[in-house]
């Protein structure tokens, strides 16, 4: 909170545009996507894992919907439901191969990634789709008063997830898993259970981030969603979630992601290219692990 706190200072300090409402309202529709993607990644963390396909998840789940509803005629409702069940499906499929089959998180997370990437291309033939219809517009465009629907979700998301680690007992055995897999296995706690809800979880919440998504930009492409793991992998880290598991609080995760939407659209603001933007991240995400090993290094 002080980090946003200070850049917010200095951006305004650099750019008189920075500190209004209507900037404001952009950082946070674009982060509400980024946080509730960034939070099955931080769920990941957690546990001592991390999911290489969450952003190309979102975008399968997204070309998938935009097809159902606009080339089948489905109904948007049902669209949404068979959406989710997808996104949670590969969630439980990275899940299955990570616990059950002893695939590394890296391996089967990232097969996942190129079969999503690559059945996205196909089906859209590496078209976007504009104009999403209506019934879900609300999703991504509605408003409470001056507040955007989805902020109002990703808070409301966040507060409840963060209630279910503060208050649970699915909570406390999450950290212990984290914490020492070996040892919460001998606890009692069926750990392979625990991993793979945290990947089908994860799953989940990158169909909803990309229904959320598409719905706030009218539209679907094969690049929604880009990059949207590591980002997940950042926000979580600057919330004070551990690389080694067992660690924070989910709540800090959109923190994390606030501040790290924050940074660019500073950066946007102020003229620094955007290809320069992409190199800045690689050096946020690099720092953010670096001083993270360091930290745990220490404590060790």
């Amino acid at each position: 909170m002080v980090g946003i706190i200070l850049l917010s200072i200095v951006f305004t300090i650099c750019s008189p545009y920075f500190f209004t409402w209507d900037n404001w309202k952009n950082i946070l529709l674009q982060t509400s996507t980024v946080a509730i993607v960034a939070m099955g990644q931080a769920l990941c963390l957690l546990t001592g894992n991390f999911d290489l396909s969450l952003g190309r998840i979102v975008a399968l789940v997204s070309c998938v919907g935009a097809i159902l509803m606009k080339s089948v005629g489905l109904n948007p409702l049902l669209a949404v439901i068979l959406m989710l069940l997808l996104g949670l499906g590969l969630g439980v499929w990275n899940g299955i191969m990570t616990a059950y089959v002893g695939l590394p998180a890296f391996i089967a997370t990232l097969g996942t990634q190129y079969i999503c990437y690559g059945v996205a291309k196909l089906i859209t033939n590496a078209t976007p789709i504009p104009k999403m219809p209506e019934e879900i517009g609300w999703l991504g465009r509605g408003y409470i008063g001056p507040v955007p629907i989805c902020v109002i979700l990703m808070v409301v998301l966040y507060i409840v997830a963060q209630f279910i680690m503060d208050r649970t007992k699915l909570g406390r055995n999450l950290y212990a898993v984290g914490g020492s897999s070996e040892a919460a296995f001998f606890s009692g706690i069926n750990v392979k259970k625990y991993v793979t809800g945290t990947f089908a979880v994860g799953g989940l919440l990158a169909a909803f981030g990309g229904i959320v998504l598409m719905s706030r930009l009218n539209s679907v492409a094969i690049s929604n969603g880009q990059n949207y793991e590591f980002d997940g992998v950042i926000a979580s880290i600057i919330g004070g979630i551990s690389l080694a598991g067992g660690k924070g609080r989910i709540i800090g995760t959109m923190f994390g992601s606030i501040f790290l939407i924050t940074l660019f659209n500073g950066f946007s603001q102020i003229g620094v290219d955007p290809f320069v933007q992409d190199v800045l991240k690689g050096c946020v995400l690099v720092i953010a692990i670096t001083l993270d090993v360091l930290s745990n290094k220490k404590k060790a």
